[in-house]
């Protein structure tokens, strides 16, 4: 079956971040830009490369909406939590990432005005991931596209991936990163879950790889939302700032600067709801640049409701992180 666009914006609120009282059903204000799904089909088939420390928690798309509605969440943008879809074999990558986007649209069309789609790519495959790009795109009318921070030891300034960046800047694209264990440090310290560091730290790589690369200047209509909060980006900004200034071909890969392109980005505040990672993220970008995201089914959308209620935004700053960033972000949603 293929799914047509839903009014995905049609339950949204007006009033972000108001009071309720005990036992009320909050309002549904929230836009949820960091929420997995897991298609059966695709579980069965990647569970045996599970990442160790990861435990792979229930879910199933009328959890989520109970998830939604208790936390005034109007709508969730689905998209692939790791291991991913890529393991060495072309038709293999092909044939899940299919099966990822084709679930997510039927969810899409199942729940009306709950759910968008970042639709999978099964990237390093280059012909592949173009291939999917315009089926995503041009059948399933998904709303951006899911990737992850690497592939292997390939983060996403890498120069193989060019064709996929040139086409989805010529889409004027919304892609929607999450974090990676690359193939370079899995298992590092003893006792320590790889997701513990490696998640935040790959965040920052592929950061950096877009940066320092040129990447993030040369196409500048792609729209980058990260995972997190940045990872531990916003805590090494000076070093950052450094790095731009040694590049010997600054002008052509930074011809604005680094702060430029890190300030274009987008953040989620998924597991950096706190006070350290908040007022991090808020010494690099205005609430302007920032998006309500769980994690869900890993963390419940209570914490990050908690989170900015203690963080006391004011209300223009909350309405936009709660929902109105991303509605500027994909325009197409106020239809």
């Amino acid at each position: 079956m293929i799914c047509t666009r839903r009014d995905f914006a049609r339950t949204v609120g007006v009033a972000a971040g108001a009071g309720v009282l005990v036992g009320q059903k909050p309002p549904a204000t929230r836009i949820d830009v960091h929420h997995h799904l897991c298609p059966p089909e695709y579980r069965k088939a990647v569970e045996p490369r599970a990442i160790p420390g990861i435990v792979w928690p229930a879910w199933s798309p009328e959890q989520s909406v109970q998830e939604m509605d208790r936390n005034g969440v109007a709508a969730s943008m689905l998209s692939l939590s790791p291991p991913g879809i890529w393991y060495g074999d072309v038709q293999q990558g092909r044939a899940l990432s299919r099966i990822v986007n084709e679930y997510g649209a039927r969810m899409v069309h199942d729940f009306p005005g709950r759910f968008g789609l970042f639709a999978a790519l099964p990237l390093p495959d280059i012909e592949g991931s173009l291939r999917e790009i315009a089926w995503a795109f041009d059948t399933l009318k998904a709303e951006g596209i899911g990737l992850f921070t690497s592939y292997g030891n390939a983060w996403l300034g890498d120069p193989a991936f060019a064709p996929v960046w040139e086409e989805l800047n010529r889409r004027k694209a919304v892609v929607y990163t999450h974090p990676n264990i690359p193939a370079c440090c899995g298992s590092l310290i003893p006792d320590v879950g790889p997701g513990t560091v490696e998640y935040s730290t790959d965040t920052t790589r592929t950061i950096a790889s877009l940066v320092f690369s040129g990447t993030a200047a040369r196409y500048p209509d792609i729209r980058w939302i990260f995972s997190h909060g940045g990872g531990t980006m916003p805590f090494l900004i000076s070093r950052f700032g450094r790095q731009g200034e040694q590049l010997k071909d600054r002008a052509q890969r930074l011809p604005n600067g680094v702060m430029y392109e890190l300030r274009k980005f987008y953040y989620d505040i998924a597991q950096a709801n706190h006070p350290a990672a908040l007022n991090a993220l808020l010494q690099l970008v205005p609430p302007a640049q920032i998006l309500f995201g769980s994690d869900y089914p890993y963390r419940p959308e209570s914490e990050v409701v908690a989170g900015l209620a203690a963080h006391k935004f004011a209300a223009a700053g909350l309405r936009a992180i709660n929902r109105d960033n991303l509605l500027r972000l994909i325009p197409q949603l106020r239809a």
